[in-house]
C-alpha cells in the first residue's frame, strides 16, 4: 500500500473520531448518572429502542423482498425503481417527514381515507415514529442485501432448481443462507440509522414525551435548557450505536468469509 495513503486516511479518521472525542471531553462525568437515569432520558431510551427495533423488523420483512426483486427480477423501469428506493439516502430527512405527513396525515390522500373510514390518525403517534424511521432506514438494508445477492451469484440456486426444488424452496433453503451475513449487516445499519433519526420524526411525529420523543429529539430539546444533559444523552446514543455495530457487524463480516 502506498505510504501517501496514510495522510488522507488519518485525516478522514480524525474527521469522524474527533467530534466524538469532543463530546467525551465536554461531558460532566460527575452528573452523568443523574442525567442518564432521569425519567425523561430513560423514557426516550425505551421508546427509541422499541421503535428502532420495530422499524428494523419492517425493513427486513419489506426491504428483504424488495432487494431480491431489484437484484434478481427484471421489472419494467428497474433503474427508476432503484433510484426511488435509494432516494431517502440523499433526501433531507425533514423533507421525508413532510412527504409522509402529506401522504398519511389527516389531509393526505391515504390519511384522509384512514381517518374517514377507520378513524385512524397516524401523525403525532408512536406509529408515526416507526414509519419515519422505516422510511429513512430501509435503503440501508436494501443496498446491503442487494449487493450480497449480486455477489452471491446464482450457481447454487441453479443447481437446486435442476434437482427439482421449487422457487420458494430454493429461496428459503439456498438463497437466504447465502446472503444472511449481508442481511444481518443491513439490519444493523438500519437499526443504527433508525436510532439516530431526527428530521423526519420531528416533522411527521412531533415531540411528545413517552409517545414520539426519541433520544435525538430529547437531545434537541435539552440543548436549549441543559447543555450537559444534551451531551450526556448524545453519548448514550453514540454508545448504543457503537455496541450494535461492534457486537453484530463483525459476525456478519465473518459470515461473508
Amino acid at each position: 500500500m502506498p505510504r501517501w495513503l496514510w495522510l488522507p486516511a488519518v485525516a478522514a479518521y480524525a474527521l469522524v473520531a474527533l467530534p466524538v472525542v469532543g463530546l467525551v471531553l465536554e461531558a460532566d462525568w460527575a452528573r452523568m448518572p443523574e442525567l442518564l437515569l432521569s425519567r425523561s432520558a430513560l423514557t426516550a431510551l425505551r421508546l427509541s429502542l422499541e421503535t428502532a427495533g420495530i422499524s428494523t423488523l419492517l425493513c427486513v420483512l419489506l426491504g428483504g423482498p424488495l432487494a431480491a426483486v431489484l437484484a434478481r427480477g427484471r421489472p419494467p423501469g428497474l433503474r427508476m425503481l432503484r433510484s426511488l428506493v435509494l432516494l431517502p439516502l440523499v433526501l433531507p430527512p425533514v423533507v421525508g417527514g413532510l412527504a409522509l405527513l402529506f401522504t398519511v396525515g389527516r389531509t393526505g390522500w391515504i390519511g384522509r381515507t384512514l381517518d374517514l373510514w377507520f378513524g385512524i390518525s397516524i401523525p403525532f403517534t408512536t406509529a408515526a415514529v416507526i414509519l419515519a424511521q422505516t422510511f429513512v432506514a430501509m435503503p440501508f438494508l436494501v443496498v446491503s442485501l442487494e449487493g450480497a445477492l449480486r455477489t452471491a451469484g446464482q450457481r447454487y440456486e441453479s443447481v437446486a432448481a435442476t434437482l427439482g426444488a421449487s422457487p420458494a424452496t430454493v429461496f428459503r433453503r439456498v438463497t437466504v443462507p447465502l446472503v444472511l451475513p449481508g442481511l444481518v449487516s443491513g439490519a444493523v445499519l438500519a437499526f443504527a440509522r433508525a436510532m439516530g433519526e431526527f428530521g423526519a420524526t420531528i416533522a411527521f411525529a412531533g415531540s411528545l414525551e413517552g409517545t414520539t420523543r426519541t433520544l435525538p429529539l430529547l437531545v434537541y430539546q435539552e440543548r436549549e435548557v441543559d447543555v450537559e444533559s444534551a451531551i450526556a444523552i448524545s453519548l448514550m446514543i453514540v454508545l448504543v450505536s457503537l455496541l450494535v455495530i461492534i457486537v453484530v457487524r463483525p459476525r456478519a463480516a465473518e459470515g461473508l468469509r
